[in-house]
C-alpha cells in the first residue's frame, strides 16, 4: 500500500507506475494504462472540483489494484452531458467504465473518498 497526496495527475501517475512496477510487474500494458488513466482522472477531478487531494492510497488486491482518492468536498461526482465542442466532462465516465467497482463514501464535515478497483491481468 502506498499513501501520499499527489496534487497533479502527472504526479499521481508517477506514483502509481512505480507501485504497479513493484506490486504487479507482469501486469498487461493495457491494464496498467487503464489504472494510470483512472488515477489521473480521479486526482485531476479532486484538484479541479473538490479543493485538492487529502489522501491517496493504492493497495494490491487479488487480480487487481484498489485506488482510493479522498478530498475535502462532500459533493458526489456527477456525470455531465457530453458536449463534443466543449473540452472535459469525460473523467467520471471513464473511471466508471475502466474500473470493475467504484464506490463513493461521504464523510460529513470531512469530505469524501472514492474507491475504484481495477483489474490487472498477467501479460500474455
Amino acid at each position: 500500500m502506498t499513501n501520499r497526496s499527489p496534487q497533479t495527475g502527472d504526479r499521481a501517475r508517477e506514483i502509481t507506475r512505480g507501485f504497479l512496477r513493484d506490486a504487479e510487474p507482469n501486469a498487461s500494458e493495457a491494464d496498467v494504462d487503464a489504472v494510470l488513466l483512472g488515477v489521473s482522472e480521479l486526482v485531476s477531478n479532486a484538484v479541479r472540483h473538490a479543493g485538492g487531494v487529502t489522501d491517496f492510497r493504492l493497495d494490491s488486491r487479488e487480480g487487481g489494484v484498489l485506488v482510493e482518492v479522498s478530498d475535502a468536498s462532500v459533493r458526489r461526482p456527477r456525470t455531465v452531458q457530453i458536449n463534443p465542442s466543449v473540452p472535459g466532462g469525460f473523467g467520471w465516465l471513464l473511471v466508471r467504465e475502466l474500473a470493475t467497482d467504484v464506490t463513493v463514501t461521504l464523510r460529513p464535515g470531512e469530505g469524501k473518498t472514492i474507491r475504484a478497483s481495477f483489474p490487472l491481468r498477467t501479460a500474455a
